[in-house]
């Protein structure tokens, strides 16, 4: 099987990498590196069944070359994280939809299999959970860009529909904050990161709003094998999946979970959502997936509990920060 993986340097991307290439195929990931790492996939560059190309997924001549002769595509490209889509979201619709329309038009042109990387952002600010895969999306105004990510996602999987109906081979996963080794150590899309790092840094761990905000963490492990039973199982095509844990934790209670593991007494700190990203920025009070869908289709269901999994977490972010000597310098190198 040959299979390539856009964003494959990324957290999730470079899993998958791992994944495959431990099931045998021979596998190939692009990225342009704006927010993964050679880091993570420097392990595989001495197997002959792995490739690495730094490009960009908006370069049509170079996805064209990569895209023919393989026999699945996991589409996990995006920009992603609410700062950076706050500050440039012109280049986050660009980015998403534009990277997104040229994969599904090759893959579609070389009969490819594509899985696509959508979220749990599209349900936006429907407060009817838990979230099933065909649940109206709530959004706010067009004049906040705190919806623009959802918003390219949704369009994403417009198009992901629009050439199932073609003909192309393509599934759908939503996944609902993942986290595990290998996240950005800056932070950027997940708040697990974010706060690991202050607690090892013994900085008071940074809380927006009231806390009392829910969310399902998924530990990375799940988040691939439900990724792939997605992007290899007949019953999957022309289907999305919510890909995650349906067990509710308030960021109140994650932080003091973190603080507990790592034995810090770095405290808290509580700051409104308008002082950390401006006065129009709105957020999901729950985010909860209803999983019976992945569980009858794809017999998929999320294994790891939260502790086990930040506890396997916060080991790697130790290891890390002692082999670079020190957060600034891992964070800089990161």
């Amino acid at each position: 099987m040959k299979v390539l993986i856009t964003g494959g340097a990324g957290y999730i991307g470079s899993h998958l990498v791992d994944h495959f290439l431990s099931e045998g195929a021979v596998v190939t990931a692009i990225d342009n590196l704006s927010s993964g790492y050679r880091r993570n996939i420097q392990h595989n560059l001495g197997s002959p069944r792995f490739r690495f190309v730094e490009g960009d997924v908006l370069d049509r001549r170079l996805m064209e070359q990569l895209i023919r002769g393989h026999d699945l595509v996991c589409h996990l490209a995006a920009v992603v994280g609410v700062r950076r889509v706050l500050a440039d979201p012109l280049q986050v619709i660009l980015q998403n939809v534009g990277g997104t329309e040229l994969v599904l038009a090759l893959a579609h042109k070389h009969s490819c299999r594509v899985l696509f990387a959508s979220t749990s952002e599209v349900y936006g600010k429907n407060r009817r959970v838990p979230f099933a895969e065909d649940d109206d999306r709530v959004l706010g105004s067009t004049r906040i860009a705190r919806w623009v990510y959802s918003t390219t996602k949704a369009l994403d999987e417009h198009l992901c529909f629009a050439y199932y109906a073609r003909g192309l081979q393509v599934s759908i996963v939503r996944y609902f904050n993942s986290y595990g080794p290998r996240l950005d150590a800056k932070g950027y899309g997940s708040v697990v990161a974010t706060f690991i790092m202050q607690a090892m840094a013994n900085t008071p761990l940074t809380i927006h709003h009231d806390g009392r905000q829910t969310r399902c963490f998924t530990y990375i492990d799940d988040t691939v094998r439900g990724s792939v039973l997605a992007a290899t199982k007949p019953e999957a095509l022309g289907q999305v999946f919510n890909i995650g844990s349906d067990v509710e934790t308030t960021i109140l209670e994650l932080a003091e979970l973190i603080l507990r593991l790592t034995k810090s007494d770095a405290g808290l700190t509580f700051i409104p959502y308008h002082e950390a990203y401006g006065a129009d920025f709105e957020d999901t009070p729950r985010r909860v997936p209803d999983v019976s869908k992945a569980a009858q289709v794809l017999g998929f269901q999320a294994e790891v509990p939260l502790q086990e999994g930040l506890q396997k977490t916060i080991a790697w972010f130790r290891n890390c920060q002692a082999c670079c000597n020190g957060d600034e310098e891992w964070i800089d190198a990161n």
